[in-house]
């Protein structure tokens, strides 16, 4: 299910666990270790455009994607304030079609495990590809298969605000987390009430670096997180550097 109400306080409840600072420094160190030109950038599932608008002054044209309407309006607004230079697409990701190539591709936060069909991840690797200039660099990440069966699954979590409270109910079943979401944002002196249901998928490691392996990219980097150490059993979030694979070229 793509963004609805949800994108209107998508903000205030991200930014409490998200460093966008570093996570963009740490990607922009990639692009300079790997030699990119920095001409294009493409943003999959950019959301409200929080990484998009960080990476995008470096850059000469910048393209962003994103299956919710709602969820581009709110970039949109953000591209506007600060006079960033970005065109907008309402796209499936696993779909896409641009008739661009880029020199830097990203797409995280987990976007990645909102892919629930095998099919479609593998689709989605392909036209990346499609999209990825020969030396360009794709980095995106996953929530590891061990964060949602372990830390996530079948849990309930709560969050409580003067604005804002929800409860969050996992259930995690046949490799997909499914998040019920409850919602109670305050209007006024009342508090409107609405609901939202969100999947995604466990991809194991070798899932993932098979399909990257036959879809034709090469493994230059993998991470804990947006940081310089190696995965480990309890890595919640795993970051993937890939490059065209020259020989299967």
């Amino acid at each position: 299910m793509a963004y609805g109400d949800f994108a209107k306080i998508y903000d205030e409840l991200i930014y409490e666990d998200i460093n966008y600072e570093e996570m963009c420094s740490r990607i922009l160190d990639i692009c300079n270790s790997e030699g990119i030109s920095f001409e294009n950038y493409l943003d999959i599932a950019c959301g409200t455009g929080n990484v998009t608008i960080r990476l995008a002054k470096n850059f000469k044209e910048v393209f962003a994607v994103d299956l919710s309407e709602d969820m581009l309006q709110e970039a949109f607004e953000k591209f506007k304030k600060e006079k960033i230079r970005c065109k907008i697409i309402c796209q499936d990701m696993s779909e896409l079609c641009l008739n661009r190539k880029f020199d830097l591709i990203t797409s995280v936060l987990d976007s990645s495990n909102y892919i629930i069909e095998e099919e479609d991840f593998i689709s989605y690797l392909k036209n990346v590809k499609k999209h990825l200039k020969e030396d360009g660099v794709f980095i995106f990440d996953v929530n590891s298969y061990y964060k949602l069966s372990n830390i996530l699954g079948n849990n309930i979590y709560t969050y409580n605000e003067d604005e804002v409270f929800y409860s969050w109910e996992n259930v995690f079943e046949d490799d997909l987390l499914s998040m019920y979401l409850t919602f109670f944002v305050k209007k006024g002196e009342l508090y409107e009430r609405f609901e939202e249901e969100h999947l995604e998928r466990a991809y194991t490691e070798e899932f993932i670096e098979k399909t990257l392996n036959d879809t034709g990219f090469k493994i230059i980097g993998k991470y804990d997180g947006y940081s310089t150490n190696k995965v480990n059993d309890k890595t919640e979030r795993i970051v993937y550097i890939v490059k065209s694979n020259k020989v299967e070229d």
